[in-house]
């Protein structure tokens, strides 16, 4: 379970002085539940984040992750970036093996789940290509498998479908919310496409100026658009 404890979070800009980023923000998100958080840019999501992910440290408060306090960052958080932040030096399998480095996983295993979800992002084909010869669709798709070969206990996802086409951002969803109903982990999606959050999310998280303005279900704080990708998305991956 992630627990979020009345976190606030600063940062220091040389044109507007200290900008608060979140203010008092609590959130629990249980194991096994998919949650959306939606809202402008600039809002606070990806703050909020990485914060979870130990990647900053909250100013106020505190983050606890199946009852530890975060302190940095570790193995038991799959994080996905916006940017995938794929090692450029690296082959694509060595990118994904790369996210079990710290695992106490043999080579032959290490191998095989880098084959395992190489396999589930359709990027198979494409183990011993470097990265600079992908798309920014299969640069996302590689970092995926990458958050998800350590089998971690939590999913982190920063906008992890903005540069894929529609169809495959549709097989995508479907991929990940099978992978949190298998594995049984939270999972905290950061996105500002509505439809994504009808078709993926078992709660909404709406956030606004760094503050949680609303949490509750999809089709109440979320209500179908005239938009029929919503609908197309529904069909796969929450029928």
């Amino acid at each position: 379970m992630i627990e979020v404890c009345r976190v606030g979070k600063k940062f220091q800009s040389t044109t507007r002085g200290v900008t608060a980023a979140l203010r008092d923000m609590s959130l629990t998100v249980e194991d096994g539940e998919f949650v959306c958080l939606v809202g402008p840019s600039g809002c606070g999501k990806t703050t909020l984040l990485n914060l979870i992910g130990g990647l900053e440290r909250p100013d106020d408060g505190e983050v606890r992750v199946h009852g530890k306090r975060v302190r940095g960052p570790g193995p038991d958080r799959g994080v996905m970036f916006q940017d995938a932040a794929l090692f450029p030096w690296l082959s694509v399998a060595e990118n994904v093996k790369f996210g079990m480095k710290e695992l106490r996983v043999g080579r032959d295993e290490r191998e095989a789940r880098a084959k395992k979800y190489l396999d589930l992002v359709k990027m198979s084909g494409f183990a011993r290509a470097w990265v600079h010869e992908l798309s920014g669709g299969m640069k996302q798709r590689v970092a995926l498998a990458r958050a998800l070969a350590p089998r971690p206990r939590l999913v982190l996802l920063d906008e992890p479908f903005s540069a894929m086409d529609r169809e495959l951002r549709r097989d995508f969803i479907a991929d990940v919310r099978a992978y949190v109903d298998e594995a049984r982990v939270p999972l905290i999606h950061v996105t500002h496409h509505r439809n994504e959050a009808r078709a993926l999310a078992d709660r909404v998280v709406l956030i606004d100026g760094g503050r949680i303005t609303a949490s509750g279900g999809v089709d109440e704080l979320l209500p179908a658009s005239r938009d029929l990708l919503d609908d197309s998305l529904r069909i796969h991956t929450r029928e």
